[in-house]
């Protein structure tokens, strides 16, 4: 884990430093800019809020499956903690969006609607260990991104939402772990 923060900012050091020594392009007379999937990690408050807007949409649509599909309780009741705490989450990231003025996405992409429609198709146990699965995934994945943007985000407002927003997702990490030991996920 600490060997992808390091490469993570690595490689967003190295395009910082990329994009900060871009020269003006002599055909338009304007400084190139760099496009989200140019860059490992998007540092731009744009990039960063359209990324935690859909993820944290997705949060909440599963979160809503689980709490009527799990059949452990403890599953049941850390799906509706996820639900609830994302959707403030989500509201923060709408209020910043729309502060920054950011047209953000209002339905999750191809990725969340095909690992939504996964689950959907399961049932009991298995259903209980799948869903534990990719929340434990996820939230390694989110815990690692807010711990970068809250440092090496360019916009201020947006480095203090994910500083705000960590603890909580690294509490999630904490429980889905727990979670995980219980209902034997294939990544234990």
């Amino acid at each position: 884990m600490k060997k992808y923060i390091c490469s993570c900012v690595l490689v967003a050091s190295v395009a910082v430093v990329s994009a900060s020594a871009q020269t003006t392009s002599p055909a338009t007379g304007k400084t190139p800019q760099a496009t989200p999937s140019s860059t490992a990690t998007d540092t731009t408050a744009r990039g960063f809020l359209t990324k935690a807007a859909e993820g944290g949409m997705a949060e909440v649509e599963l979160g809503r499956l689980a709490s009527t599909k799990a059949t452990n309780s403890e599953v049941k009741a850390f799906a509706q903690k996820l639900v609830t705490d994302h959707s403030k989450a989500n509201d923060e990231v709408k209020a910043l969006a729309a502060k920054k003025n950011i047209t953000l996405p209002t339905s999750v992409g191809a990725k969340h609607k095909a690992e939504h429609d996964k689950l959907a198709a399961m049932s009991g146990a298995a259903f209980d260990r799948a869903y534990v699965d990719a929340m434990l995934a996820d939230h390694q994945k989110d815990v690692a991104e807010f711990k970068q943007q809250s440092t090496m985000n360019q916009d201020a407002d947006v480095k203090a939402f994910a500083a705000r927003t960590l603890p909580t997702l690294e509490a999630h990490l904490k429980q889905v772990e727990s979670l995980s030991k219980s209902v034997g996920t294939k990544t234990e």
